[in-house]
């Protein structure tokens, strides 16, 4: 009886296993595919995180998901109060919200910045969100500090607290000093420059940033092979290996930021998570994982090695781009907002760009599922031209216009639906494009001219567009070059209309003060002999001006690169073109607005030998910025490009 009674105890004991086993895989399978973490534990735990820190809001625009918003403010004392502000964004499933909400609080990539400056007015006031959701004015958030200075420290998940005063970048000479070879204080490293695995100190960071999302590139140091080191004294050698420079949670407390090189990590503020996988995801997470481990560049005629915060990196992300990357254009939409290209003016940035892509046969591919990347092809010059209404100051009209275009290929395509448009860019070169775009294609990877560090631009995702201004699209390359740095006589010049609150300010400081420094309002047309154009002055001046106007952006910087004279940004919140892989201190000087007062003492501090090396590398850094009819590699087509390319690579994560 006893075996009679084990028998169909064994056979009950079978099914109960299998039945488990069946309840397992189901299990797994629902956790790889629904789960942002991969299993519900990672995935619980995320969320209670985020939910004790913050409150939850909804999306407006009836958005399907709830989203929570983590925002909290620290005040800390140290020689002066300093704030650190700390900002997620996650829904409960772990995936990106849109940015529409973050937009006007800035709690996004934010800079908050000293809005009382002496002597200089009418800087925008930046809110921000404290950790009760409320809106919170600068100067509850921020307190004041006598020098600018910048704090990182280690949150943990490879993402770091930013800690920033009143003032935007530290008013310490140490790094520039190492690129330029002066000790006069004012001179400001460019802040919002990021080397990949380099966390820029303005960014808002969230807490549940992946390390798989982060962008390696590492400092200027460790990216030239010696022979470039010792050709470019300029670059300092910390001697810090590969290791150490890719490891984003190796912040020391309290580390005092004086050059973008010294930034030790940085994340992505927004996990780009597919909601169903492709094949071409697969591409661009093998492209991420040979551009990590790039072999050493030992020479390249093309790429002068200063000038890039990693050359390797840089030069291998190129080769993937030109081997790997294919681009679908959208064909829907009607001229002229969509389709046709503006080629004259200082907004020709984005058209050249749209000109160039469309005729162009290695990267464009008519089979959308083969595609990387999907381009939104409309020109925000002509939505302003065809549509706005003259002293409405109301956009509401070119934001819906956008919408219907998004709800129109969102229907006719899945593409948009499978990414929520994070695989989608844009090339948009007008000032309101960052306001216009910001809503509905917030996921968007956005080429702007107007990178405006408080004003929107996402770190990681979004990517700064040179403007240049072209006078004759049959002759892009008219009047190019200048006077060799021996021949030019003038120390500094300005020129321009009186835009904005800073330019009058340079002009009461420098117009007709001081014979070395040029500073003119608009100059009227000239001729005959003995009189100079904006162009003579450009090319007969060691350092030009690029002051900003009404926003942070300016044709000048680019302006200045064609005549072959070393930039002078004043822009505190300016995001300089192709910031992930050049080394801006290099071959530009930035000065603090308000160090205006000192400029010429500024400049003056500068060696003749260091100004010499910067002129030269502006030379090399040319052929970046340069359109041609028929784009060459390494060209500013290329350029705009990569810029979008390299963002959406290092944005993909496996599952």
């Amino acid at each position: 009886m006893g075996q009679e009674f084990r028998y169909p105890c064994t056979i009950e004991i079978g099914k109960l296993l299998w039945f488990i086993g069946v309840i397992v895989a189901v299990v797994l399978t629902f956790q790889h595919f629904e789960l942002p973490y991969g299993n519900i534990i990672s995935s619980l735990s995320s969320a209670q995180k985020d939910l004790r820190a913050g409150n939850s809001s909804s999306l407006p625009n009836g958005a399907p998901s709830t989203h929570e918003m983590v925002s909290s403010n620290v005040t800390q004392s140290n020689e002066g109060s300093r704030v650190v502000n700390e900002s997620s964004l996650v829904d409960s499933r772990g995936e990106e919200s849109s940015l529409d909400q973050l937009a006007d609080t800035n709690t996004n990539s934010t800079l908050y910045v000293n809005n009382d400056v002496e002597g200089i007015k009418g800087l925008n006031k930046s809110s921000g969100i404290d950790s009760h959701g409320r809106e919170s004015s600068p100067e509850q958030l921020l307190h004041q500090n006598e020098n600018s200075t910048l704090e990182l420290n280690p949150s943990g998940n490879g993402s770091a607290s930013i800690e920033t005063d009143r003032s935007l970048y530290r008013e310490n000479i140490t790094s520039t000093s190492e690129n330029i070879g002066t000790s006069q204080a004012g001179i400001t490293p460019i802040a919002p420059a990021l080397p990949p695995v380099d966390s820029p100190s303005n960014i808002a960071i969230p807490r549940n940033a992946e390390p798989s999302i982060i962008a390696p590139v590492v400092p200027v140091e460790s990216n030239t092979y010696k022979m470039d080191r010792d050709a470019a004294p300029g670059l300092d050698n910390d001697g810090k290996s590969r290791e150490q420079l890719n490891n984003s949670t190796s912040l020391q407390n309290n580390t005092s930021v004086t050059s973008v090189r010294e930034l030790q990590s940085w994340s992505s503020p927004i996990s780009r998570r597919s909601r169903w996988p492709s094949a071409v995801d697969q591409d661009l997470l093998n492209a991420k994982s040979q551009i990590q481990k790039a072999p050493i560049v030992e020479s390249d005629p093309m790429l002068y090695a200063p000038l890039y915060r990693n050359i390797s990196m840089f030069k291998k992300s190129y080769e993937l781009m030109e081997d790997i990357l294919k681009v679908y254009i959208y064909k829907e939409g009607e001229r002229p907002i969509l389709h046709q290209p503006v080629l004259k003016g200082i907004y020709a940035s984005e058209g050249w760009f749209m000109k160039l892509l469309e005729a162009n046969k290695k990267f464009v591919t008519k089979d959308p599922k083969k595609s990387h990347l999907f381009y939104l092809p409309f020109s925000s010059r002509n939505l302003e031209v065809k549509l706005y209404v003259p002293d409405s100051h109301s956009h509401k009209n070119l934001i819906r216009y956008l919408k219907n275009y998004l709800d129109m290929i969102s229907a006719k395509y899945p593409f948009w639906n499978r990414t929520r448009g994070a695989d989608h860019f844009l090339v948009a070169c007008h000032d309101w494009a960052p306001s216009e775009t910001r809503q509905h294609m917030a996921n968007c990877i956005r080429a702007l001219c107007n990178a405006d560090a408080k004003g929107g631009f996402v770190f990681g995702k979004d990517a700064a567009l040179p403007e240049t201004i072209v006078r004759t699209p049959q002759n892009l390359q008219r009047d190019l070059g200048g006077k060799p740095a021996s021949k030019r006589s003038i120390l500094a010049f300005f020129a321009g209309s009186m835009h904005g609150y800073l330019r009058p300010i340079l002009l009461q400081q420098w117009g007709n003060k001081d014979p070395d420094i040029k500073v003119f309002g608009k100059l009227p047309k000239v001729k005959g002999r003995g009189k100079m154009n904006y162009a003579q002055y450009m090319k007969s001046s060691k350092y030009c001006i690029c002051a900003k106007g009404f926003e942070v952006n300016s044709p000048r910087v680019v302006e200045a690169i064609f005549y072959e004279c070393v930039p002078v940004i004043i822009s505190d919140n300016f995001v300089p073109p192709f910031f992930e892989v050049l080394n801006w201190e290099s071959f530009a000087v930035f000065v603090l607005e308000k160090d205006i007062p000192n400029l010429k003492n500024i400049l003056l501090s500068i060696p003749e030998n260091k100004y010499r090396e910067m002129q030269k590398r502006v030379k090399n850094v040319q052929h970046h910025f340069l359109w041609h009819a028929r784009p060459v590699k390494y060209d500013i087509f290329h350029m705009i490009l990569h810029s979008v390319w390299y963002n959406r690579v290092f944005q993909v994560h496996s599952r």
